[in-house]
């Protein structure tokens, strides 16, 4: 027992220690400028929305939800980088800003360059894994645990690796957790939320989310909605493998979703059609799923760091996929600020003026939408019956983010030319789409979805998609955009059919970069001062729940 507290103690001081060097150096006056054009660079946004479609209970929990939401903010800073210490030691406020947005002294959008004085690189395994261990130590551990998504890894009082739980490595802020579900389900009133915070509090205590996940899939009338835990495993870029927590709190827009439920009875056709191989396409996706809009009213953790979600694809889980689907989360305030504050500017600046027309907030909700209905087109697992995240390992998060982008549009495309979608046209989705990649590829290559969307980029511009006229603007050449489409999924769907690591790794490592030409056109969206990305005022105040 003393050496499991000992152990246990241990792991404590490395998760409040950060995985980097800690900076005592005050900033300079370049330094404070400068920061302050980064942060700038991040358009500020209010969250809120009706809360009067609301019940006085449901109004009642957004409080308690907030509370959990801040919890899991503070778990994700421990797994990210080790504590809130660091800002402690910055003396420029805009620094210290940033390093708020970016959970740490890393800028996330620009290929985790340290932007903090006395600081090196970012590890690539965050805080779930100790700094100093190698691939071949790793590889060597005789436990079975060590690649699952809720455990962290660190040394004894021996100095030799150890699997910890999450629900041993954070017992004391999830037993906070624990206290406020249990505020949170005596209040609910709608049947499916209060059994999904059931089974999500019996899930933070053994990191069992199965049944949980299975709850979630099956709320299908509530208006408010929690998104809450340990899900995507963007931030472990040594492996691949393990989930960092997260929140949002939702609240339905019903007229939204009631426009997009048709969509998902569609799914079995449009993987019939997919633009590949037929044993990359054998799998039925699931139609149980729902497809719904949102307004999003509080972000927390991983999906606040940085580059924000604007929608959602869960669970995560391939067998909640096969017997439930999953539910597509639309966040269409977010989506909104985004396509306002930063797309519609940069193709103001770079889209041909023939085409400006077509750059549509419909056509850019729908390639978002559609982007998180293509999660679930493809194979759940490669040809040799192995798991996809397995077989890809880190290379998993980017591949899956280039097939959901460009399924997303394939489907646009199909729905559009079968008279289902009426509200904009072919070209106005790919105009738009071309649109979009300017703004993500600005992501950088320390984030999936930036990797992902250099890919595609290059691999459209290697393939003519669009020309640069003499004034440096975009101009698509529809038919080879359509043909460029069915070359990029069928690319995609093979190496993720195949589980190709190595493949994968090589064409990223050649092609998921910025080239010279693309540089200059995001120069001049820089030049321009267009925001790279939002960032939130929200809580109690923003909507209206507190003086």
């Amino acid at each position: 027992m003393k050496k499991t507290a000992l152990f246990l103690t241990t792991v404590a001081v490395a998760l409040m220690s950060g995985c980097g060097s800690k900076n005592t150096e005050p900033a300079s006056a370049d330094e404070k400028s400068e920061m302050q054009k980064k942060v700038e660079e991040f358009a500020e946004v209010t969250l809120t929305t009706d809360l009067n479609v609301l019940s006085e209970k449901e109004r009642q929990i957004i409080p308690i939800f907030i509370q959990i939401a801040e919890i899991m903010d503070d778990l994700f800073w421990q797994q990210t980088y080790g504590d809130k210490t660091i800002l402690d030691t910055i003396s420029d406020p805009w620094m210290k800003q940033f390093a708020m947005i970016n959970y740490g002294p890393w800028e996330r959008l620009n290929s985790n360059k340290p932007f903090v004085p006395g600081y090196g690189e970012k590890p690539q395994g965050a805080c779930f894994y100790p700094t100093d261990m190698t691939k071949e130590e790793f590889e060597a551990l005789a436990d079975k645990e060590k690649t699952s998504l809720y455990t962290i890894l660190r040394r004894n009082d021996e100095g030799k690796l150890t699997v910890v739980p999450y629900h041993e490595a954070y017992k004391e802020q999830l037993a906070k957790v624990d206290s406020l579900l249990g505020e949170a389900i005596a209040l609910a009133e709608n049947a499916g939320l209060k059994k999904y915070l059931t089974e999500r509090r019996k899930a933070f205590k053994t990191d069992k989310y199965y049944e949980s996940d299975i709850a979630w899939m099956d709320m299908k009338d509530g208006l408010l909605d929690f998104v809450v835990g340990p899900i995507e495993n963007y931030e472990d870029e040594l492996f691949g493998y393990k989930a960092a927590y997260e929140a949002f709190i939702l609240v339905k827009d019903q007229k939204w979703s009631d426009d997009l439920a048709k969509f998902t009875k569609m799914l079995p056709e449009l993987q019939k059609n997919l633009p590949c191989d037929p044993k990359y396409k054998k799998e039925l996706p699931g139609t149980d799923s729902d497809l719904n809009v949102y307004d999003v009213i509080y972000y927390a953790g991983d999906c606040n760091s940085a580059s924000k979600t604007i929608a959602i694809n869960l669970p995560n889980d391939e067998n909640v996929h096969v017997k439930k689907g999953t539910r597509r989360l639309q966040l269409k305030n977010a989506m909104k600020a985004k396509f306002d504050n930063i797309l519609l500017p940069i193709a103001q600046l770079l889209i041909d003026d023939s085409q400006i027309d077509n750059v549509k907030f419909d056509a850019f909700f729908s390639d978002v939408t559609f982007h998180e209905v293509a999660h679930g087109l493809g194979v759940k697992t490669t040809t040799k019956g192995e798991s996809l995240r397995k077989a890809l390992k880190e290379q998993y998060s980017a591949w899956e983010e280039g097939k959901a982008d460009i399924l997303g549009l394939y489907m646009v495309q199909s729905l559009i030319e079968k008279g289902e979608i009426t509200n904009i046209s072919v070209e106005d989705a790919y105009v738009t789409f071309i649109a979009g990649l300017l703004r993500s590829v600005r992501f950088g290559a320390g984030e999936a979805h930036g990797q992902a969307n250099m890919m595609c980029f290059n691999y459209f511009e290697d393939n003519g998609v669009f020309e640069r006229t003499k004034d440096g603007k975009y101009k698509v050449n529809m038919e080879k955009a359509q043909e460029a489409l069915k070359g990029w999924a069928a690319k995609i769907l093979q190496v993720e059919g195949e589980g190709d690591y190595e493949g994968a790794k090589a064409y990223r490592a050649e092609n998921g970069v910025i080239r010279p030409s693309l540089q200059e056109s995001l120069d001049k969206i820089s030049a321009a001062n267009i925001p790279v990305d939002i960032r939130y005022n929200q809580g109690m105040k923003a909507l209206g729940l507190a003086k």
